[in-house]
């Protein structure tokens, strides 16, 4: 079987996966059949802010197959740039689509990240709507020690997921990840943010309205002033004059940054 193609664009020197939420099920459906192992990462403003000033992220993200789009700051960037992305996807709408498609193919789940017991509350949710879902297993993803990261690995690979999440935030999830990837049993690493914050019940999903009217930023800002600040009014005024200064005024010089 062909293996699903998707494209990419460029934008500030990143390259994005320029993919539909069910062109990306797919992808992941069959690097798993495949018996490959591929980490999925996903950008929006704040990951191309931070990717901006860490070369290391930089690097990382244009070397990793599939990179999607998990922002309307970032989509308004593409179009500002003349370029396009077709779809935003959201792990905190996202996590129970792939997790439908992984209960009915029988795929294999290990959650990594969240405060104290928060993986093992979204894995209660993620199985109480989709019984068939194996999740074989939990971390919260912080670590004493050296020692710690081992004794997971260890689990990991002796339980073989076929997909990993992690929820550590950016860049601590990427950083991770880029250091054992090599070393894990696993078919897809997937970097989630705070998808186990959502799938628990901790935090709520955005109301339609919002996405609707592209304000997902502006609703999760006002339910975390104080936390988001940085991010969302210094951060995307930020981003967004990157993209006109680079990408719109002197575009060779973002191209420089690859």
């Amino acid at each position: 079987m062909a293996m699903t193609h998707l494209g990419r664009i460029s934008l500030l020197g990143i390259q994005i996966t320029d993919c539909t939420s069910s062109e990306l099920n797919a992808y992941i459906c069959e690097t798993i059949a495949g018996g490959r192992r591929e980490a999925i990462l996903n950008v929006n403003a704040h990951c191309m802010n931070l990717a901006w000033t860490l070369p290391w992220l930089r690097r990382y993200l244009n070397q990793t197959p599939v990179v999607f789009c998990d922002g309307d700051g970032v989509r308004l960037g593409a179009r500002l740039a003349g370029k396009r992305l077709r779809e935003k996807i959201t792990y905190n709408r996202w996590i129970w689509e792939i997790a439908a498609v992984s209960a009915a193919r029988g795929h294999r789940w290990y959650l990594v990240g969240g405060r104290t017991k928060v993986a093992e509350e979204a894995a209660g949710q993620l199985r109480a709507r989709f019984p068939s879902l194996r999740i074989v297993g939990c971390h919260p993803g912080y670590f004493a020690g050296p020692d710690e990261v081992e004794r997971l690995i260890v689990d990991i690979n002796r339980r073989e997921p076929h997909i990993l999440v992690l929820g550590m935030g950016m860049p601590t999830q990427e950083a991770w990840l880029a250091d054992h990837l090599d070393r894990l049993h696993v078919n897809v690493a997937l970097t989630g943010g705070a998808v186990f914050d959502y799938a628990s019940g901790r935090r709520r999903t955005t109301p339609d309205v919002f996405r609707r009217l592209k304000l997902e930023w502006l609703y999760r800002w006002a339910a975390e002033p104080r936390r988001l600040f940085w991010r969302y009014a210094v951060g995307n005024p930020l981003f967004i004059g990157r993209v006109l200064m680079w990408e719109v005024l002197m575009p060779p010089r973002a191209a420089e940054r690859r």
